[in-house]
C-alpha cells in the first residue's frame, strides 16, 4: 500500500497563490518586496518580506497547514520586535489568519486576510477588532504584482531535504 507523500493534500497546497517574487505597493507609491518559497518538502512557506526603499522594516514568517486541525498556522516575526502567532484558513476566495493579543490591557484581534486572488497580482489587508471580531479596522493594505517573469512555484534549494 502507497502512501500518500506529507503535505500533498490539496489543503496544503491553498497557500501556493503566495509563492513567487512579488514587487509590494501601498500608500502613496511606497514600495517593498516580497519573496515567497516552498521548503522542507513543500511542507512550509516561508516568506522574506523587505520593506526598503519605503521603510526599514523587515520580517519573515513560516506557514503551514495542519490537517490535524484542519487550518493554517503562522509565525511571523520582523525587525520592530514583533511576534505573531496567526491561525485561520482558505475560504471563498480569500485566506485569512487571525491572531489575539493584548493592547493597553485590552484584548484586540489582528488579522490579514489575502483576497483579489490572481495569478499575477493579490490585496493583503492588516486589520485590528476591538469588539471580538464584529467590526474590523483597515491598518494597512499592500497590492502584490508579481516580478516579470517569474513563476507561482519557487521551490527553495535550502531546507528541502
Amino acid at each position: 500500500m502507497e502512501s500518500q507523500p506529507p503535505c500533498s493534500s490539496p489543503e496544503a497546497r491553498q497557500f501556493d497563490f503566495w509563492l513567487g517574487e512579488w514587487e509590494v505597493t501601498w500608500g502613496e507609491g511606497q514600495r517593498g518586496s516580497n519573496h515567497v518559497q516552498s521548503i522542507l518538502d513543500g511542507c512550509v512557506i516561508l516568506e522574506n518580506f523587505d520593506g526598503n526603499p519605503a521603510m526599514p522594516f523587515w520580517g519573515m514568517s513560516l506557514s503551514m497547514y495542519r490537517p490535524q486541525e484542519g487550518q493554517w498556522r503562522q509565525t511571523w516575526v520582523d525587525n520592530s520586535g514583533n511576534y505573531w502567532d496567526f491561525i485561520g484558513g482558505f475560504a471563498d476566495g480569500r485566506m485569512t489568519l487571525a491572531t489575539q493579543e493584548t493592547q493597553d490591557g485590552k484584548p484586540v484581534w489582528l488579522r490579514m486576510v489575502f483576497y483579489n486572488i490572481a495569478a499575477d497580482e493579490l490585496d493583503w489587508n492588516w486589520e485590528k477588532s476591538e469588539d471580538g471580531g464584529q467590526t474590523w479596522t483597515l491598518l494597512w493594505h499592500l497590492h502584490y504584482t508579481r516580478r516579470k517573469g517569474e513563476r507561482g512555484d519557487t521551490k527553495g534549494s535550502l531546507l528541502t531535504h
